[in-house]
Formats: C-alpha cells, sequence, structure tokens
C-alpha cells in the first residue's frame, strides 16, 4: 500500500507524463515513450520530487539541436528564465562498457558544445540515484537555489512532507495540532508530533500558544509566510 508521500508522486508523475506525451507527435514522442523508464522516473522520485514537490518547468526527453546539425535528447531539462540545465542519467552497463573509443569522444564533444550553448550539465550515476539520493538532491537544489535568490535558497530546506504541512496549516486558517496532521496525512500520533516537532525546530512553525516549554498548537512563521509565493510553486 502506497504512503502518502508515494500516492501523491505517482498521481504528479502520471499527470507530467500525460501532459508532455499530449504535446508531442513522431520522434519525440516516441523518445519519451521508449526513454523515459525505469532509471528515470526513479531519479524523479528519489530526487527531484523529495526536493522540490512539483514538476514545473522540467521537460522529459528534451530534443536539443546536435552540433553536427542533427538532434539529440537530454534525460531531462529544466527551463525557468535564464537557467537551462541539462541532468543525464547514466546507467553502468555493457551499453557504456562496449563504447568505442570514437564515440567516447564523440560524447565528450557533444558536452562541450552543450556548455558553449549556455547549458549547466548534471550527470548522475544510477547507482548514486539509488543508493545516495539525497546528495544528488543536495547538489540539484544547490544549483537551482544560486539562481533564484536568498529565498529560494532557504526554501529548499524544507521537504516535501513539511512544504504541504505548510500549506494545509496555511489554508486551515488556525492553530494547527498534531491531530489534524494526523487525520490530513493518515499518520500515527508519534510521527504527525515529531514532524511538526522538527519543523519547529527549524523555524518554519513557532508556537501559537502562551507557553513554550510544551509546545501544544502552531502557526507558519511569519518569514515563511512572507515567502509563500515561492513555497507555493514558483508562479
Amino acid at each position: 500500500m502506497l504512503n502518502f508521500v508515494q500516492y501523491e508522486f505517482e498521481n504528479a508523475h502520471e499527470v507530467f507524463i500525460i501532459k508532455h506525451i499530449s504535446m508531442r507527435g513522431g520522434e519525440r514522442l516516441k523518445r519519451l515513450k521508449e526513454g523515459h523508464g525505469h532509471a528515470e522516473k526513479l531519479f524523479l522520485e528519489q530526487i527531484w520530487w523529495n526536493a522540490f514537490g512539483h514538476f514545473q518547468n522540467l521537460h522529459p526527453e528534451y530534443e536539443i539541436e546536435d552540433f553536427r546539425d542533427g538532434t539529440r535528447f537530454l534525460d531531462f531539462a529544466f527551463l525557468r528564465h535564464s537557467l537551462r540545465l541539462a541532468i543525464e542519467i547514466d546507467g553502468f552497463g555493457p551499453h557504456f562498457a562496449d563504447i568505442s573509443r570514437s564515440q567516447f569522444s564523440d560524447q565528450l564533444i557533444r558536452q562541450n558544445h552543450l556548455v558553449l550553448d549556455g547549458w549547466k550539465i548534471f550527470r548522475f550515476s544510477y547507482d548514486d540515484v539509488k543508493n545516495r539520493p539525497r546528495m544528488c538532491e543536495q547538489l540539484i537544489q544547490q544549483c537551482v537555489g544560486r539562481h533564484f535568490g536568498d529565498v529560494f535558497n532557504h526554501v529548499i530546506e524544507i521537504n516535501y512532507i513539511e512544504k504541504e504541512v505548510i500549506r494545509f496549516a496555511h489554508k486551515l486558517g488556525r492553530a494547527i495540532k498534531p491531530v489534524d496532521v494526523q487525520q490530513q496525512f493518515q499518520f500515527g500520533q508519534r510521527k504527525a508530533q515529531q514532524t511538526l516537532k522538527e519543523m519547529y525546530q527549524k523555524s518554519l512553525l513557532e508556537p501559537a500558544g502562551d507557553g513554550h516549554a510544551r509546545v501544544r498548537c502552531y502557526r507558519v512563521a511569519q518569514h515563511v509566510l512572507a515567502s509563500w509565493e515561492v513555497l507555493a510553486g514558483w508562479g
């Protein structure tokens, strides 16, 4: 049975892929259907979704012009304002081992031309996506955060569950309690209490009552509310 975060991801991923399928035809459609496989979906689930909680401005199997007047496809392209970020997931197997010296050189030249065209490039091994997703997530966050200022750098410290709790608390219109989190996210009592406690320790929430020794309910911190437009999803 899927937990809340997995359920949200699966729904968002399905919408994401259907949206891009509906916009494509010919070779671009074929490439999306064939190229977006297990490794690419794992990257989205383990890294991108945990980092940002949405797929806005992200394009799977993105077609670009090749330096030899042809075309090639990136696993993912993140395009927002002046930032063009190319993301590639590299497996380790026969495909990579059997590559010729000239093909290897050609790949490096292709990558260099991307840099000349203004792309920033991230290459992740499948093993790191699977076994060290937090490291990959931090690299992506740092890159995106540098382009969108100090406010975004603060926001990226918020994981997906915390962001959803803030969104829920904002809509609730009153102080939020552990029981509210239990009911909304189907958490156990201990997990609900721990989630709010950790958010308080990170200064995302502040006590809503008079006392601080034993906090029973919380409200969203003012500096977080001030950044709500960014928290809600980049516009």
